[in-house]
């Protein structure tokens, strides 16, 4: 039996998201696979966790202009920069809960869906105390400076731009796959748009616009929703509060007065049968998602990136014909109005998300790292 450790960081959903997408997807393809998700946060000092995953997430949510600012500073590889003096304090965390959890494991292969443990195995690579390859799965459409170490067995990119950039860094070319980002299996199953319409009772005959955040920087999900259900048109809403049941009774109390065009959803498990009832969505672009999206070929209209990682994901969706950008509400209105008018260039950015799609991406990534231990093993 072959165990794989899959390592992410809680700073942010999307690399938890990914990690959990590749152990779906190692137990849905590989009964000879074990393998186990852990989340480094649960094995570093409490002070550490509250600083680094806490002060990320009240960075991008209070002052995303700094964080925007700290993302491009910390890119540039300089003696004293302030990527540099991070890695040194990495390099001085002391991790041994972590490690003493890995040797526990005894893993053939760890695949890291965030820098931070991709950071802390190199070293101990480094060092010669660890042997066992380790991956690394860029979860953007774009490679920051804090990914990219030395020793790791190999890394998996969401583009083949992405690709070109990383050998830009110096990563060696026959170390860097394109396999886009990892998703759960699930969207790469085909769905039914009317069996999946009806379950959420919607008319599937309908547009239908999914909105997909609970803040947006520029006006709540429900300001926002009331404003579209004004545009002139058979169209209907679909908008999710996640867990803000706040949100959600607000949401609620709008639909109420716009009888079967808004319906609010709380948190759901199955947001893949929600996107196939969608002709829009209408979203913040983190990696996750914007992967999901392209999956099963769901254009978007992205609003209020974080400056940084999100920035650069909302520029590849627009550089490919697969979104559009609002940067503040009156310019969603616009934009959902221009596109409901002209359903051809709608058409246009669905077969454009399709042809971005990369829902195998998680099976690739599995493919690839148990194909080189079989190489490598003389398998």
């Amino acid at each position: 039996m072959t165990t794989i450790a899959m390592l992410s960081v809680s700073a942010g959903a999307g690399h938890v998201r990914a990690a959990q997408a590749l152990t779906a997807s190692a137990q849905r393809l590989h009964t000879e696979v074990t393998a186990v998700h852990i989340d480094v946060m649960e094995f570093v000092p409490k002070l550490f966790r509250k600083i680094y995953a806490e002060s990320y997430l009240k960075l991008v949510d209070l002052a995303p202009t700094l964080w925007g600012y700290l993302y491009k500073e910390t890119d540039v590889p300089r003696a004293r920069s302030m990527v540099t003096r991070l890695r040194q304090a990495v390099e001085r965390l002391n991790t041994g809960k972590l490690i003493a959890r890995l040797r526990e494991l005894n893993p053939d292969h760890v695949i890291c869906t965030h820098f931070l443990p991709a950071q802390l195995l190199s070293r101990l690579i480094r060092r010669k105390l660890w042997d066992t390859p380790v991956w690394v799965q860029v979860t953007d459409y774009d490679v920051h400076g804090m990914w990219i170490h030395d020793h790791l067995s190999g890394y998996f990119a969401a583009d083949p731009e992405i690709a070109w950039r990383m050998k830009d860094r110096g990563l060696a070319e026959d170390r860097i796959h394109v396999t886009g980002i990892p998703i759960h299996p699930v969207f790469a199953e085909r769905r039914d748009r009317a069996t999946c319409a009806e379950e959420l009772g919607l008319d599937p005959r309908k547009t239908t616009l999914l909105m997909m955040s609970g803040g947006f920087g520029v006006g709540a999900i429900d300001e926002l929703a009331e404003r579209l259900l004004a545009i002139p048109g058979d169209t209907q809403i679909v908008a999710l509060a996640g867990r803000n049941a706040k949100l959600l009774a607000r949401l609620t109390t709008i639909a109420a007065k716009h009888k079967r065009r808004l319906f609010p959803l709380g948190f759901t498990t199955t947001i893949e049968r929600v996107m196939a009832c969608a002709d829009l969505a209408i979203t913040k672009p983190g990696g996750l998602t914007t992967a999901e999206c392209l999956a099963v070929g769901l254009p978007l209209v992205v609003i209020s990136p974080i400056p940084g990682q999100e920035e650069r994901n909302a520029d590849f969706l627009m550089e490919n014909g697969a979104a559009l950008m609002a940067h503040d509400a009156a310019g969603l209105d616009y934009r959902v109005r221009q596109l409901l008018a002209n359903p051809q260039r709608l058409a246009a950015m669905r077969a454009n998300a399709k042809r971005l799609g990369k829902p195998d991406a998680a099976a690739d990534v599995l493919r690839i790292a148990l194909g080189a231990a079989a190489r490598a093993g003389g398998g």
